[in-house]
């Protein structure tokens, strides 16, 4: 089918927030007064914590534990008060917030009405049913601060979460989260545009993420600089290609995430799935320009179009395409037309579809023993048919490993090309729709008899073909699966 000019690149909104257990939030306790009634080991984990954040600790305790004692003696910040008594409903007067350490209910549940008839937000610790507000696991890069909670549902997951974080967020993150603290007033002293602001601040982060461990900076006149070129830049705006993997969120490139989250607008491929586009920065404009091979399409003219306008707007478009923007996707087209005004293109490559099918069904695509070549090659032509340029000794050749782009439409006609011109009918050939999606399927046969398996499937969604012996050799290593009953080249 050909491209139907009907349909032309329409505007879509963000999705909505998924519903939250819980709302996440910050609060500031510097020079604040908190209460905390009790003084057990678990009581003093939390006063410590208040006291991190700079709060001024009241603590009533009868009988402090020795861990008490020893930390109001030397907390890590803010201050620690002692008040050997049992609290009393004066004591919350004024608080900003109150926990409670109690071993009976009926101590808890006097506890968090007395602070919330005070207007005091209440936590009660290990018993959610008191708590207004609840702790998280958390990572400190202070100023850096992450929380994690799992609402009580599990606990010992949210440590794991926690762990994984630690592990791979460097510890030199928090000199840069401070160096950031500091340099915001200065940079917003010098009342620099909108986009000169946000630029500096993406040059900073992009800094900070490569060198973690280096000291930041003392002076800010290099990265101003560099941020007042970038904005003469953005009058005209700038392009970036993305690719978005075969579809699996977890397949992008780091570089793909920043530039999905440091865009304008995001002008994408049907193809795209929700879960990529929701690691884009949720105010980014989101357009549809899709495209697809068996249903109405925009023009490719018309996306080129609209992109520029975008761009000569001052806008940082991301153009975000299927797996790889540079393999059949028409990066050429855009590029050459966006060059044409004089606007800078940037690409960032992506996992193309071939490499996540065949990293979803652990096939070699050049196994040594059966493959001298790998060649990529599309089934559809600009009028939606066979292309009639095929390179037919190419595509027959039996020490090659073939991917068949977009032949939903054409694959019958295919195989029987390759078959009537040497080709062996048995040749395995495996279909693989919506590579590396939970949505993902697999059919396996050969040349001959995969058109015949794909039309007695229900199914939708990009599909990619590949053939060649080395795919039966790999199914026969693997001996177990959808491969394995493959059959062997004769």
């Amino acid at each position: 089918m050909s491209e139907d000019v009907s349909r032309r690149p329409r505007a879509e909104r963000a999705a909505r927030m998924a519903p939250l257990a819980v709302l996440p939030v910050f609060l500031k306790l510097k020079g604040r007064r908190v209460v905390v009634a009790g003084g057990s080991e678990a009581a003093v984990w939390k006063a410590e914590l208040l006291a991190a954040a700079g709060a001024e600790v009241a603590v009533y305790a009868a009988d402090p534990c020795p861990a008490m004692l020893d930390l109001a003696e030397a907390p890590p910040a803010g201050s620690i008060t002692l008040h050997h008594r049992a609290w009393s409903l004066a004591d919350l007067g004024g608080a900003a917030f109150a926990i409670g350490a109690f071993e009976e209910d009926a101590d808890a549940a006097a506890f968090a009405a007395a602070a919330r008839g005070a207007g005091v937000p209440v936590n009660v610790i290990d018993k959610p049913a008191f708590c207004d507000v609840q702790f998280g696991g958390i990572v400190n890069r202070s100023p850096l601060v992450i929380g994690i909670s799992t609402d009580g549902a599990a606990p010992v997951f949210g440590q794991a979460v926690r762990a994984r974080i630690e592990a791979l967020l460097p510890q030199g993150f928090a000199r840069w989260a401070d160096a950031a603290r500091r340099w915001r007033r200065r940079v917003q002293s010098l009342h620099l545009p909108f986009q000169a602001r946000r630029r500096f601040w993406e040059l900073f982060s992009e800094r900070a993420m490569a060198t973690p461990e280096a000291v930041p900076p003392a002076c800010l006149t290099i990265e101003l600089e560099r941020a007042a070129r970038a904005t003469a830049e953005a009058r005209t705006g700038r392009i970036v290609l993305v690719g978005a993997g075969p579809g699996d969120p977890e397949l992008l490139t780091m570089r793909a995430v920043r530039a999905l989250q440091s865009a304008d607008v995001i002008v994408h491929d049907d193809l795209v799935p929700s879960a990529v586009l929701d690691v884009a920065r949720r105010e980014a404009e989101r357009i549809s320009a899709g495209k697809r091979g068996r249903g109405p399409s925009c023009r490719q003219e018309d996306i080129n179009a609209l992109v520029i306008r975008l761009a000569v707007e001052g806008k940082h478009v991301v153009r975000l395409k299927a797996g790889d923007p540079m393999i059949f996707g028409r990066a050429g087209e855009e590029i050459a037309a966006a060059e044409a005004r004089g606007i800078p293109v940037e690409v960032v490559p992506g996992i193309s579809a071939a490499q996540g099918a065949a990293a979803a069904l652990k096939l070699s695509l050049t196994h040594r023993d059966h493959a001298r070549r790998l060649q990529y090659v599309t089934a559809h032509g600009r009028d939606g048919r066979l292309p009639r340029d095929l390179s037919w000794p190419a595509l027959t050749d039996p020490a090659a490993s073939t991917i068949v782009y977009m032949p939903g439409a054409t694959w019958h006609e295919l195989a029987a090309g390759l078959i009537a011109r040497g080709l062996s009918a048995a040749t395995p050939a495996i279909a693989v729709v919506n590579a590396t999606r939970p949505d993902e399927v697999r059919i396996a046969g050969t040349v001959a008899d995969l058109a015949g398996r794909l039309a007695a499937q229900a199914w939708t969604g990009p599909l990619l073909i590949l053939y060649g012996d080395a795919f039966a050799a790999a199914g026969h290593e693997a001996g177990t699966g959808a491969l394995a009953s493959l059959p062997q080249p004769v």
